[in-house]
């Protein structure tokens, strides 16, 4: 029997971090259309260029929404925007280009980190909270260069990644393990993760700093003329990303770590789809030639997030040629 869930007004107000962020975006108007009150964390409230997209999806829901000033790095910033809130989405984590990373720890494994560590740590001072929804990554399960034969499942972790090899994984797996080791020193508030995969599908704002659409420009700015990297990585559409947290703050039973992505896909694969939905030539789009046959492909199981969590995945072909459209209409 499909699991389904159910939140309104007696939900809120529902804390999210990083309000301003892809996966966070689809997550608060998610929260809106259901009626809920949302506190939307922010490093500038008064930054129209980042937070108006948030009033117009405000204005248009049934939900309200009022924004709060925060910062990852400032301890206890938080706190305000936490009171009264039964349930926290841990969205914010840095998710950058190796080309906007100057300083690893600085730029993103602190943030990850630390944020973290202080958001947890604030839920703690604040009574009202029973739940915890925290933004990971499959990236903490599996390294996509370093696949196996054998499905990695939620009980696994990715012990490979260190910070001159892979910043942005280093910070998924350290953020994650603090956030279980704070969560289980204490019996109030309960933590549930989700784990998404390569998150595709358009943005709610036509700026998006994700790392995500740096990808699809370049596969038109020439970085990639003479083919992609022979990666493959589970893959999966924002709103389905949101929905899963929005399952897993409203449906009782939810606990522990949920994989969730739709399919496993290849870069090759993806410009492949791109291609087809939209013609060979229009974008001149790098060669989709075939995966490297001699690479074992990433083996997930997403089970749990079906079977837990209710989840079923929408179909990636339209939100891929609706993510490469935003990202090369709109270049920061």
């Amino acid at each position: 029997m499909p699991v389904t869930y159910s939140c309104g007004p007696k939900d809120g107000p529902v804390l999210v971090t990083g309000a301003t962020g892809y996966v966070a975006g689809w997550v608060v108007k998610m929260l809106l259309d259901a009626g809920i009150a949302v506190h939307a964390a922010v490093r500038d409230p008064d930054d129209g260029r980042k937070v108006s997209h948030l009033h117009a999806m405000a204005d248009a829901a049934p939900g309200t929404l009022t924004l709060f000033k925060a910062d990852l790095l400032e301890p206890g910033s938080h706190e305000e925007a936490m009171r009264g809130c039964r349930v926290v989405m841990h969205t914010a984590s840095p998710f950058l280009a190796p080309s906007r990373i100057s300083d690893p720890q600085r730029d993103v494994v602190d943030p990850a980190l630390k944020g973290t560590q202080d958001i947890l740590e604030t839920a703690n001072r604040v009574d009202s909270v029973e739940r915890i929804v925290v933004t990971g990554s499959i990236i903490a399960i599996a390294d996509p260069q370093c696949a196996r034969e054998d499905a990695r499942t939620e009980a696994d972790w990715n012990e490979s990644p260190t910070l001159e090899t892979g910043a942005y994984a280093l910070s998924k797996v350290l953020a994650e393990r603090e956030a279980w080791k704070i969560a289980a020193e204490q019996e109030r508030w309960k933590l549930v993760v989700i784990n998404p995969g390569f998150v595709v599908g358009p943005g709610v704002s036509a700026s998006q700093t994700s790392a995500s659409f740096d990808y699809f420009r370049a596969f038109v700015d020439g970085t990639y003329k003479d083919g992609v990297p022979s990666f493959d990585v589970g893959t999966v559409d924002v709103r389905d990303v949101a929905d899963a947290h929005m399952r897993a703050a409203f449906i009782p039973e939810a606990e522990g770590r949920h994989i969730v992505f739709n399919q496993i896909l290849s870069l090759n694969e993806k410009i492949g789809i791109l291609k087809a939905e939209l013609g060979e030539d229009k974008y001149s789009l790098p060669p989709d030639t075939p995966w490297d046959p001699a690479c074992r492909h990433m083996n997930l199981d997403n089970g749990k997030s079906k079977t837990a969590l209710g989840m079923t995945y929408r179909p990636l072909e339209p939100a891929l040629v609706r993510m490469f459209l935003q990202a090369v209409e709109y270049k920061q």
